[in-house]
């Protein structure tokens, strides 16, 4: 445990290309944060070159807007991505190009007007609210419980509140949960094997589990979605809105098997991305107690000591929010945002083939001492208002950048603001075995494996 202000969180030592292969290899986790070799953080342009298909990492704000952005269209979505999430999200906004994902965001764009953050954070805080009762019985079994899995709930419970007007059932939860650790952990990172060995635009292959895993969390959202299609005039959330949505030039709405893909990218993107990252924060406060005193502090001045936040109040903690952004800059959600050259072009000078991979790395670029100072340091205070200046600009990519930034970053932050501040205030948590976590890339920068806690009511 860490007692000042100065403490690093887990991240895996850079090493050289071969070295970093081998680790990988050696680890056989699936884990690409243990491949990346120390230049990757560095370098404008890194040739990744064990592989078969030609890998390019680009680092540099310039380069990585000109990319994301991709006003020539020819840097879509990246085809082993794709193959690895179609099974759970099919065609959707998530991996569609070109105008088909033009047409999905046109229609989805007025469903996220409900995402009005005063109208969302009643949803928010009635989760809080049983997920505090949860860890007050915990305090008092002193039962142990898996950091994740709560976080992963209390995140989905509040998605399917916003979306679907609903609280999720704790059993399908759990089924949500273990299906998609099974997903996340055999398909949603791209195998090394393919990654290496596998030319261009190769079909992708899923494995048996991976698809049991997929018609297990579509069954559940379908679930969710029946319960809107006779009704949807009964509801004011993004599921009815999702339900009315027309195209502009046909008039069609969505299907049922397209209301799955769409509303499954927003309950599993809006839970699940947010859920690793305040895994990630609790575990922090957990191991640098002043990060959690400043935590209290501040929602005990600004909630007067003793009455619940209220919306307004949420507003006001800047600390909080300040150590949810930066969390997210040590351990992005989405470590890698993949592209592929459709074409035969050039980035920064350097030739790209067709085919060739493009990966823009939140991770990498977070921790470039080129643009951040002391980067692997977890300093809240970078992200205050009065410090906001020094930020690096186009360096701070945990939502994206260009047209497909992420539309649900105040949503997060809100959320984030108000579970920290709330559950910390109230308990502390104590990880079982804290020296034995570390960070993986799968679909999002999560644990190796669970973090068991117990957990203590404050005095």
């Amino acid at each position: 445990m860490t007692v000042g202000a100065a403490y690093s969180p887990p991240h895996p030592l850079p090493l050289s290309p071969l070295s970093a292969l081998i680790r990988t290899a050696w680890q056989r986790e699936g884990n690409l944060l243990s491949l990346l070799p120390a230049a990757a953080y560095a370098k404008p342009v890194t040739h990744l070159g064990w592989s078969r298909r030609s890998i390019l990492l680009v680092n540099q704000p310039d380069l990585m807007r000109e990319v994301m952005t991709d006003p020539s269209g020819i840097y879509p979505k990246n085809d082993l991505m794709v193959g690895a999430l179609e099974p759970l999200v099919g065609d959707s906004m998530f991996v569609s190009s070109g105008s088909r994902w033009r047409r999905q965001r046109d229609m989805i764009a007025p469903a996220f007007s409900q995402l009005r953050l005063s109208h969302a954070f009643v949803s928010m805080r009635g989760a809080v609210d049983d997920c505090r009762q949860t860890l007050t019985r915990y305090a008092q079994t002193q039962d142990v419980f898996s950091l994740d899995l709560l976080m992963s709930h209390l995140t989905a419970d509040i998605i399917c509140r916003s979306v679907f007007s609903t609280t999720l059932d704790s059993q399908v939860a759990r089924e949500v949960f273990d299906a998609f650790e099974i997903f996340e952990r055999s398909a949603a990172q791209v195998e090394l094997k393919a990654l290496i060995f596998d030319p261009p635009f190769k079909p992708i292959k899923q494995h048996e589990s991976v698809l049991d895993a997929c018609v297990t969390i579509r069954r559940h959202l379908g679930e969710l979605v029946d319960s809107h299609l006779d009704k949807s005039a009964m509801f004011d959330d993004i599921a009815s809105a999702c339900i009315h949505a027309r195209d502009s030039e046909t008039g069609c709405p969505f299907n049922r098997e397209e209301l799955i893909d769409q509303l499954g990218v927003m309950f599993l993107a809006g839970h699940e991305t947010t859920a690793s990252a305040l895994t990630w924060l609790f575990f922090i406060a957990s191991q640098s107690p002043h990060v959690a005193q400043q935590i209290c502090q501040e929602a005990e001045r600004v909630s007067a000591d003793s009455r619940e936040l209220e919306y307004d109040d949420v507003r006001k903690l800047q600390y909080a929010r300040a150590a949810f952004r930066e969390t997210l800059r040590l351990y992005p959600p989405l470590t890698f945002i993949p592209r592929v050259a459709s074409e035969s072009t050039s980035i920064g000078g350097h030739r790209v083939k067709r085919g060739a991979m493009i990966m823009i790395s939140p991770w990498t670029t977070h921790r470039n001492k080129a643009f951040w100072k002391e980067p692997s340091r977890f300093d809240p205070e970078r992200f205050l208002p009065h410090r906001e200046h020094e930020l690096p600009e186009g360096c701070y990519l945990p939502f994206g950048l260009g047209p497909r930034t992420c539309i649900g970053a105040g949503f997060a932050q809100q959320e984030a603001a108000l579970i920290v501040s709330t559950l910390l205030r109230e308990f502390e948590f104590l990880p079982l075995a804290p020296n034995d976590v570390r960070p993986v890339a799968r679909l999002t920068t999560r644990p190796a494996r669970q973090i068991l806690c117990r957990v203590g009511c404050r005095q």
